[in-house]
């Protein structure tokens, strides 16, 4: 108050708080009515703050309920049968018994392919207080079950937590010494949803699109192989004459994070959210399946797709393996009516965000996953040699580095049982390698540009808490003399090549405009004949330009 100034009545004081008090009560709804719109969470954060409750064990189903999400369980398969959220009372396809479960496709040598569930036999509650509940469903395997069960013991875990608006899910396999030689194939989880609700299908920013139902493709037309199929009669016209194909929707490891589908009535998202890349096999480059027509989502943790045998895991006299899958996460969110459900798929990425910052995640009770002070970090700085390129040497700028089984150089590029970790050189070749697991290491490398596979020349041990500088690497491309020619850039990639037009008859509307992504239209291998009917194409080094004149993948006449 300044002097002089005409003292305020109490009564307006009272007043002027009250408007004031008013005010910031009106600020405080407005702002949590605006965080409701979405289910909007964060690791460790409990929003709203409701108890988590096992709230039914009966004998032969299991319900696990957090006030947002409710999932009911098999017991003691641990098969998940439904996953009741925002009024829909299952997400997931209840006209159908295979709805929510893991498979690996496995067989012993020379014998035909099998498919196990891995359906548990015992159902065990691991933790439960009200932050938090783990369950746990286990089979253990024995020389009786050989030819009938892929010989592993299966732990599959479950957990729900408070304020949490999805389901986070683990697995542990094992396999003893001695036990029969074995070949698996691949290795996920399925679930398959509701086909009332759920016809939109996001897999990145570019490619979203309204999907065919598994009706549209029963009743079209088989392809080359049974995957593929040409729209001939569908229930909605706008896919007629389109080809549907499951490996259109692939993604490289890298960037296959986040995927799933969006229901518009209620507006619900369902997404797999994938915050690391250690468990799975093959690299940052390796590509696999997300989501397909279906609708289905899928977590791909192995698989032989777009590389065949070399990648499957194979075990020989007697091998003893062990190893953690996941956790993942099966996350559920929704809008207001009057919101674009598009916004469904922008609170998938920022829920896929916080899941990553979290990792490794502090929640987890099993022995076999190592929190984040039991990991080591790695850094150095990757360069590249080469005198016929510069005098100096060239930072390795955004290479590829990365941790994975002791091998030979490029080795991780089939290597399937063990855990790698991947990160991206900054534009000086900088790099740091974080929440790695304690164990012995190869330490590879490849840079955009240059041709070959780098390799450390010792060995990389991991201890919990080490803290590791390699210094400086220094990569030398191998090369006899200067560069005459070269066809396309050594990148990993044939996006440089031409990828031709496809038949206008056997197109996918997604692919039309991105150009990124033209070539997994459906018979570009054909086009090559169409284009070189009678001989082989010729490139005139000098002349031809491989952008136009190279054709970007090798295919049989």
């Amino acid at each position: 108050m300044k002097v002089g100034a005409p003292a305020s009545k109490p009564g307006r004081i009272i007043v002027q708080v009250f408007l004031l008090q008013l005010l910031l009560l009106l600020q405080s709804v407005h702002s949590q009515r605006s965080q409701n719109k979405l289910n909007i969470t964060k690791p460790g954060q409990n929003i709203p703050a409701l108890t988590v409750q096992l709230r039914r064990v009966g004998h032969d189903t299991v319900v696990v309920d957090n006030g947002i999400v409710q999932v009911t369980f098999s017991n003691p398969e641990g098969l998940i049968t439904g996953i009741k959220y925002h009024g829909i009372d299952n997400v997931l396809d209840d006209k159908i018994d295979d709805r929510g479960y893991w498979d690996v496709v496995w067989y012993e040598p020379e014998k035909k392919q099998k498919t196990d569930k891995l359906e548990g036999t015992k159902f065990e509650i691991i933790t439960q207080n009200e932050e938090q509940i783990e369950i746990s469903f286990t089979r253990t395997w024995t020389i009786s079950r050989r030819g009938s069960l892929v010989p592993l013991n299966v732990d599959k875990r479950y957990i729900i937590r408070s304020g949490v608006s999805g389901l986070y899910m683990y697995g542990i396999l094992e396999r003893l010494e001695g036990w029969p030689d074995v070949d698996m194939d691949q290795i996920r989880i399925v679930f398959k949803l509701n086909p009332k609700k759920f016809d939109f299908m996001a897999i990145s920013d570019d490619r979203q699109r309204s999907m065919p139902s598994m009706a549209d493709r029963e009743n079209s037309k088989s392809l080359a192989y049974k995957e593929a199929v040409l729209l001939t009669n569908p229930s909605n016209p706008m896919f007629k004459g389109e080809v549907d194909d499951k490996y259109m929707y692939s993604m490289e490891d890298k960037d296959n994070n986040v995927h799933g589908w969006i229901s518009s009535d209620p507006p619900v998202g369902f997404w797999m959210i994938t915050p690391s890349d250690e468990f799975r096999l093959g690299g940052p480059i390796k590509q696999d399946l997300t989501s397909h027509a279906g609708p289905i989502t899928l977590s791909m943790f192995t698989s032989t797709h777009y590389a065949g045998k070399e990648m499957r895991m194979d075990y020989r006299n007697g091998e003893p393996w062990k190893k953690v899958f996941g956790p993942v996460l099966a996350y559920l969110n929704s809008v207001s009516p009057k919101d674009s459900t598009l916004r469904l798929w922008r609170d998938a990425k920022r829920q896929m965000a916080a899941e990553v910052k979290s990792w490794p995640y502090d929640f987890i009770t099993s022995e076999d996953y190592p929190l984040r002070h039991q990991r080591g970090t790695l850094e150095g700085q990757f360069l590249i040699k080469d005198s016929y390129v510069s005098r100096l040497k060239i930072y390795g700028k955004f290479a590829f580095v990365g941790l994975a089984p002791i091998g030979e150089a490029g080795s991780w590029q089939t290597e399937s049982k063990g855990y790698q970790f991947w990160t991206k050189a900054d534009r000086r070749g900088r790099f740091i390698i974080e929440n790695v697991r304690a164990g012995n290491y190869s330490l590879y490398a490849w840079g955009s540009g240059f041709i070959g596979d780098y390799k450390y020349e010792q060995n990389i041990t991991i201890t919990p808490g080490s803290e590791m500088n390699v210094g400086p690497l220094v990569y030398e491309p191998p090369r006899n003399g200067p560069t005459l020619w070269e066809i396309g850039v050594p990148d990993r990639t044939a996006g440089e090549f031409y990828i031709p037009d496809p038949y206008p008859t056997l197109m996918n509307k997604l692919y039309v405009n991105p150009l990124q992504d033209r070539f997994r239209q459906y018979g570009l291998w054909d086009r090559y004949a169409d284009l070189y009917p009678q001989n082989d194409l010729v490139y005139t080094i000098g002349v031809s330009d491989y952008r136009s004149d190279w054709f970007f993948a090798h295919v049989a006449r």
